[in-house]
């Protein structure tokens, strides 16, 4: 018998159904409630609910489309929500109704408490922006503080913060990888991280948010509102924000081109297919997404470092950038170049108040493409294009050895922190070589990056006293999140244990990495995990690709289970 049971149904996101069961799991265990969920997709049903479950439960909470007429649910006193609604605050959820009698403990200081309002991103999307918001949401209440998160993940800002909400805060925390809009938070307190503090130790970051919080001012000011942080990270970010836009171009391009050859074969490419369906594709593909990805990474970065103005610039300087031969290589050089001069312009130009409206639509454009172009031109693209030109037929010639010891290298950054600055600039590198045709790489970052929980998925069930019950029973998402490329689902497992979990899958994925590699695999998108593999020629070379994945894993788990000492629960 459980306090709560739950149905969540998530269509086609498995995915996200998964991350909002293991956020329902974490909000009913620190409310110290039992929970059962069961998790709807296109393929069934993922932990059915059985009758000793629902039996005496004393709440159901329904989420997405799950049914609320299902006879067997009769009688349960229900909550409705989405599956938005649990990613965000999956604790604020369950408060919608008394369980057994108890409310959760802060709730009885709620009234004078302080207020947190927060935003969480990263480049992708995906993992990090929700796992840090639930970290937030679970440290908040245990020090006494109410907090509201605004995740802006994949599909934009979800549950976003209201005016009044940021009006009554009393701190404002972004955790962040990216860069993020501050300009709503004019005159508050605002202190600006990454997630990754944010997912290892909410409360520690909260404590020292509200320590080293600084006054945000307006646009003039808002460079400086935490100048070691952004002297330390900025660039980082910067390059993120522009890889983050550049993803869904990139794999667009990457399927479309794969379905081109499909349908049309090796010859889709050649003149007299321009009129089929096959030509078509590739034109979509390669001369449509593809030579826009070069320029939107660089307007982007542009964009992360001077708002609106730095677009233009940074888009010109990329466009260039492929016309040179300068590719990826001249589109990072050339937002940069766009941002910082663009950024110095406006601190630089001074007019009268009355044509200062000119600046954003006028001036800061013309003179930021004039810099930015007559620079790529003059002095960074053909020095830039050598480079790259030397660095793709580099790749393209490697063969045995040398193959072998880049997806060794590509495979252990991958794992090093999975999903931090190490991990994305492997990943970063090899989509950036897509546009140079360069493939290999890209297929050996994948296997890399599934391998760490993977791993850790199949460890928790070969040798589950090495693992809490909390860690066995998150070991089933933990794999889902893997075979869909989301390296960050190995990231409590890291945390509690780092220096086993660690050296494991770092093993792993640097063996799958050059397993990928010495067979020469190709990979034509950039993520998609397992659902993209059964895409004709998305990727070469299938079978090896999955020894790779294999080995990968196996090598991860049979480390872990070496490794890693029996879980005493004295000990936590």
């Amino acid at each position: 018998m459980s306090d709560i049971i739950a149905s969540v149904s998530a269509g086609d996101t498995s995915v996200t159904g998964l991350l909002a069961a293991e956020a329902l799991r974490r909000a009913a265990k620190s409310r110290g409630k039992s929970i059962e969920v069961e998790v709807h997709n296109n393929d069934g049903v993922l932990n059915k609910l059985a009758p000793s479950h629902i039996t005496g439960a004393d709440v159901l909470v329904l989420v997405g489309n799950a049914k609320a007429d299902e006879k067997r649910f009769s009688g349960i006193k229900t909550i409705l929500a989405s599956v938005e609604d649990i990613l965000t605050d999956a604790t604020a959820v369950l408060s919608r109704a008394t369980i057994g009698g108890a409310e959760p403990p802060a709730s009885a200081s709620t009234a004078g408490a302080k207020k947190i309002v927060a935003i969480t991103s990263c480049p992708t999307g995906i993992a990090h922006t929700f796992m840090a918001a639930e970290g937030l949401q679970q440290a908040a209440p245990a020090l006494g503080y109410l907090i509201r998160v605004e995740t802006q993940g994949s599909v934009g800002a979800q549950t976003p913060l209201t005016a009044s909400e940021i009006a009554a805060a009393d701190l404002v925390l972004i955790a962040a990888d990216k860069q993020v809009d501050l300009s709503r938070f004019a005159g508050k307190q605002v202190f600006q991280s990454g997630t990754k503090p944010a997912i290892n130790d909410g409360k520690a970051l909260i404590a020292r948010a509200f320590a080293e919080a600084k006054l945000q001012g307006g646009a003039a000011q808002s460079a400086s509102a935490a100048p070691a942080a952004a002297q330390k990270v900025g660039p980082y970010k910067h390059l993120m924000s522009g890889v983050s836009f550049m993803i869904p171009f990139v794999t667009a391009g990457g399927l479309l081109i794969a379905l081109a050859f499909a349908f049309g074969g090796i010859y889709a490419t050649d003149p007299s297919h321009a009129n089929t369906f096959a030509g078509a594709l590739f034109e979509i593909g390669a001369k449509g997404a593809f030579t826009l990805f070069v320029p939107i990474l660089a307007g982007y970065i542009a964009y992360s470092i001077a708002d609106r103005p730095g677009l233009a610039p940074g888009m010109v300087g990329g466009l260039l950038s492929s016309l040179l031969g300068a590719g990826f290589l001249g589109a990072i050089a050339a937002g940069f170049i766009a941002g910082y001069g663009t950024s110095f312009l406006n601190r630089s130009i001074k007019l009268p108040r009355s044509l200062e409206g000119l600046k954003p639509v006028l001036i800061l454009p013309l003179l930021g493409t004039l810099l930015t172009g007559l620079l790529m031109v003059y002095v960074v693209g053909t020095p830039v294009a050598e480079i790259l030109a030397f660095l793709t037929n580099f790749l393209k010639s490697m063969q045995g050895s040398s193959a072998i010891l880049l997806g060794l290298l590509l495979g252990a950054m991958m794992a090093f922190d999975m999903g931090g600055p190490v991990n994305k600039a492997a990943y970063a590198f090899s989509v950036g070589l897509l546009s140079a045709s360069v493939y290999t790489p890209m297929a050996a970052v994948m296997a890399a990056g599934m391998t760490p929980p993977l791993g850790l998925a199949l460890a928790t069930k070969l040798f589950p006293r090495r693992f809490s019950e909390a860690e066995r029973e998150s070991g089933t998402a933990t794999g889902a999140l893997g075979l869909s490329f989301i390296t960050e689902g190995a990231i409590p497992y890291a945390a509690r244990d780092p220096f086993r979990v660690i050296p494991c899958t770092v093993a792993g994925s640097a063996v799958a990495g050059a397993i990928s590699m010495a067979a020469g695999v190709e990979l034509k998108v950039p993520h998609g995990g397992i659902c993209v593999l059964p895409s004709p020629d998305a990727v070469t070379h299938l079978g090896f690709y999955i020894i790779a994945l294999l080995a990968g894993t196996a090598i991860t788990t049979v480390m872990l289970g070496v490794l890693k000492k029996n879980f005493v629960e004295a000990a936590v």
